[in-house]
């Protein structure tokens, strides 16, 4: 029997929500917010968390699927500083005593995200986002371990935002891949200006040349499946 676990993982989806305005899409429906990717990679015994949600009613459902699992939760990992990436991260770490770990470049857009939340986040889902102090710290080399497999953390720049990075699995040939690649949902491009699209195009190139057999994207529509082929040409497309 080896002495290093198998390691899977599995995905879940928080569905869209809608957003406090009431300006009308295009097609006459009310603006909701895209669905959110939530990462769960697991061994034996032990799991890493990808980008906990939003909402504190999405926090508890994650919370509920990661007791369902069994597992034992070791690290919360936060591949950007938007908020729907992470602004459930305490308070899950707290449920399961898990250490928040990012880069010092995603730590610093953390920051910023606090400093515009409440004329930003809050004002588009008022009450529904818990209390979200920036506890994350850095792992040396960007590299951390589950059950005996590597987690690399890489870090690709400017995609959707600044200071982004992807969570590498080679075991698994799977990249979490935060906002760098999305998956059959309307990409954010609001702060893709001034040069944004060559470095997001950037970003992907690097993505690849991990060759993955998967990735899961922050942004995803549940029905659609993680090969990483189509969702990177989908994406630079």
């Amino acid at each position: 029997m080896s002495a290093v676990s198998a390691l899977a993982y599995d995905v879940f989806i928080a569905d869209p929500i809608p957003q406090d305005v009431t300006d009308l899409v295009p097609n006459g429906d009310r603006r909701v917010f895209s669905p959110l990717s939530i990462t769960l990679i697991h061994g034996e015994h032990d799991a890493v968390l990808v980008d906990p949600p939003l909402t504190s009613q999405q926090g508890e459902e994650v919370g509920k699927w990661i007791e369902d699992s069994g597992k034992n939760l070791t690290h919360i990992f936060v591949t950007h500083g938007h908020g729907d990436h992470w602004f459930t991260a305490d308070m899950l770490a707290k449920r399961f005593d898990a250490q928040v770990v990012a880069t010092a470049g995603t730590i610093k857009q953390m920051h910023v995200n606090v400093a515009i939340r409440e004329g930003f986040w809050d004002s588009l889902f008022p009450g529904q986002i818990p209390d979200a102090p920036v506890t994350a710290v850095t792992v040396p080399h960007n590299r951390f371990t589950l059950e005996g497999h590597e987690l690399v953390i890489i870090e690709v720049g400017h995609t959707d935002t600044d200071d982004t990075s992807v969570l590498h699995v080679p075991d698994l040939e799977l990249v979490v891949a935060g906002d760098v690649i999305y998956n059959g949902v309307h990409q954010f491009l609001r702060e893709a200006g001034n040069g944004g699209f060559d470095a997001w195009r950037r970003a992907i190139d690097t993505v690849e040349a991990l060759a993955p057999r998967w990735i899961v994207a922050g942004h995803k529509n549940k029905e659609l499946d993680d090969n990483a082929t189509r969702t990177i040409a989908e994406t630079r497309h």
